[in-house]
């Protein structure tokens, strides 16, 4: 399954999980093991929900840590959010 047919419907979007930094700022390197689930993604696609959904493809976003339902598409890990779930967009997008 690819990104091209995967479509979220009503008020849901499609996000591409980021993956945390490995190292620390001092070079230490942090195991699988301890890193926590990530909280950031890309807004892959989105719903047709266009009265709820408030970010496009390409925005960077900031979701709670156990929300949604993941998907593996294309070989990367994706997670299906309601729109409501998104708790803010990252980057200069966001003004």
């Amino acid at each position: 399954m690819d990104t091209e047919t995967l479509r979220p419907l009503g008020a849901r979007v499609l996000v591409r999980v980021l993956e945390e930094e490995s190292v620390t700022s001092s070079g230490l390197v942090i195991p699988d093991t301890a890193k926590e689930k990530p909280q950031r993604g890309e807004v892959i696609a989105v719903g047709d929900d266009e009265d709820l959904i408030k970010v496009a493809p390409g925005d960077r976003v900031l979701y709670p840590r156990y929300s949604g339902t993941e998907v593996r598409v294309g070989g990367a890990d994706h997670l299906i959010l309601e729109a409501n779930d998104l708790l803010a967009v990252i980057g200069t997008k966001a003004a």
